[in-house]
């Protein structure tokens, strides 16, 4: 029992610090609104860039990348279980970099990969925070961790 209380507690546990917010505000938001678009733009960001770039299956996992970036997304806007949504999104940040990011450096060369993925460095160094510090003081982390 005392295991799971301190799992609990440090899955809820965040920083008392209200500029955490806007963080998740970014963060949320980027992926609520890529999340939609995979469902929006098929062939651009959906199952047909999917296929593209090799996986097979491309409409399953469109889709269930899409879900799961609104949902965590939307987990991450509340503040609720933050830390356990960050690494879902992190798991797909890393993926978007090894299918796309390595063959841009590998065909179009360094300064093209730079450009391309300072956006994709900046929202995974904010998951790396959240997975961190938690949800801030704003959260329904710390509203749940207070009763």
């Amino acid at each position: 029992m005392k295991t799971a209380d301190s799992f609990k507690s440090y899955i809820l546990s965040t920083t008392n610090d209200s500029k955490i917010i806007f963080i998740r505000l970014v963060v949320s938001l980027i992926f609520i609104s890529e999340g939609i678009q995979k469902y929006l733009f098929l062939e651009i960001l959906g199952p047909g860039h999917f296929q593209e770039i090799g996986f097979s299956h491309a409409f399953f996992w469109a889709y269930f990348t899409g879900a799961c970036e609104m949902i965590f997304g939307l987990m991450v806007l509340l503040g609720l279980l933050t830390r356990l949504a960050s690494v879902p999104l992190l798991i797909i940040m890393a993926t978007a970099f090894i299918t796309t990011k390595i063959p841009l450096f590998v065909t179009k060369g360094f300064w093209t990969f730079l450009h391309e993925y300072s956006t994709d460095f900046s929202i995974t160094v904010l998951l790396v925070i959240l997975f961190i510090y938690g949800g801030g003081k704003w959260s329904a982390d710390l509203k749940i961790l207070t009763r």
